[in-house]
């Protein structure tokens, strides 16, 4: 099963968008899924529902941190190479789903900001696209991923 595949799923399966991006990851992080849910948690519906930055697009970074970021207080080239990453992953994202914002996203189905998220009914998932959004991020980190690890290869002179 991809990430992407895993992603979806995990969506279907009641956890919000950064959570099944995020998700579909853990193995990858060394995190448990308890702990990689409850990291993810508060970036649902684009920031505690406020309609933020897409849950997918924070999922992704969360994982590029975890997988691939720096972890002392540079200021220098460490940061600016992963913030370039995270970049790169956001306008795939854009360039894929037309926004990173999730009122964008969801613009024609609901503005709601209030803190009680929607039951998970059929119809709930029949309108929105974020199963599909997850699928979405979570392919782009997963051919992102690929793509470093291929460099780092020849990197090494193991290509």
């Amino acid at each position: 099963m991809t990430h992407g595949e895993k992603a979806g799923a995990l969506f279907l399966e009641g956890y919000n968008c950064a959570q099944s991006v995020v998700l579909a990851f853990a193995d990858e992080m060394g995190t448990p899924k308890e702990t990689a849910a409850r990291i993810a948690s508060s970036f649902g519906g684009g920031l505690g529902r406020l309609r933020e930055v897409c849950g997918c697009v924070s999922g992704m970074a969360i994982v590029a941190g975890e997988l691939l970021g720096y972890s002392g207080p540079e200021t220098g080239k460490p940061k600016a190479d992963h913030y370039a990453l995270i970049q790169e992953l956001a306008e795939e994202f854009r360039k894929e789903n037309g926004s990173i914002i999730c009122r964008d996203l969801l613009s024609g189905i609901t503005s709601d900001t209030a803190p009680v998220p929607e039951a998970r009914t059929d119809d709930y998932y029949k309108k929105r696209p974020c199963k599909d959004l997850a699928v979405c991020a979570a392919e782009i980190l997963e051919r992102k991923l690929e793509e470093r690890k291929a460099q780092d290869l020849e990197k090494n002179g193991q290509k």
